[in-house]
């Protein structure tokens, strides 16, 4: 691919987790901060973006690359949709990947097939490239309550490097909206990425 003109590049992944406003608008976040992201998206994630948005997806994968530049005024290069095979997009090597990598939201299933080294489609095949050569990863769960699987799953990816920060908005900020609790926990991401964020003042400044 041609060589970016944005400062950072982010891989970011949307799976079928209840959840779908955090993935939504941490890559619209990512886009106004003048990030490039290489966006995953499952098949199951398109339904719950359906189910729980006002965001109606074409469901043509190019159609949905433009819709969602559009839909967030993305720069001309800064958005790119991969498939889920294609194997041949830089996220599935480690001489391409971007430096970081988010699964926003993460679903059990997710977490069960990196944990135990799946790669069966290409958000699985990028977070093994992400642990292999010791890039960052942000998973996002979104669940209730967690199984002993689901502990141990997390358990066992944060000793490989992984970091897991759950869904679970804070309040010490005075939340007024539904808004303003996604933007808590996208706030937390984007701080884990080092990009900078207004969404939530630091601590003590509330």
């Amino acid at each position: 691919m041609a060589e970016s003109t944005f400062p950072k590049t982010v891989t970011l992944a949307i799976t079928g987790a209840s959840g779908a406003q955090y993935g939504l608008r941490l890559l619209q976040c990512l886009l106004a901060a003048r990030v490039r992201v290489w966006l995953l998206l499952s098949d199951a994630a398109r339904i719950v973006i359906d189910t729980e948005t006002d965001v109606s997806l074409p469901e043509d994968e190019g159609r949905t690359e433009d819709f969602l530049r559009a839909l967030y005024a993305a720069e001309a290069g800064q958005l790119t949709l991969f498939g889920k095979r294609d194997w041949f997009s830089p996220v599935a090597s480690g001489t391409g990947a971007a430096s970081s990598l988010v699964i926003c939201p993460a679903s059990g299933g997710t977490l069960s097939a990196i944990a135990t080294g799946a790669s069966n489609n290409l958000i699985e095949r990028a977070a093994d490239v992400a642990l292999k050569e010791r890039r960052q990863l942000i998973l996002v769960p979104r669940e209730a309550p967690y199984s002993q699987i689901h502990l141990e799953n997390m358990l066992k990816l944060t000793r490989m490097g992984a970091v897991i920060l759950p869904a679970s908005p804070g309040f010490y900020q005075k939340p007024q909206t539904v808004e303003d609790l996604v933007d808590f926990v996208v706030a937390r991401i984007l701080s884990q990425l080092h990009i900078e964020q207004t969404l939530l003042p630091p601590w003590g400044n509330c």
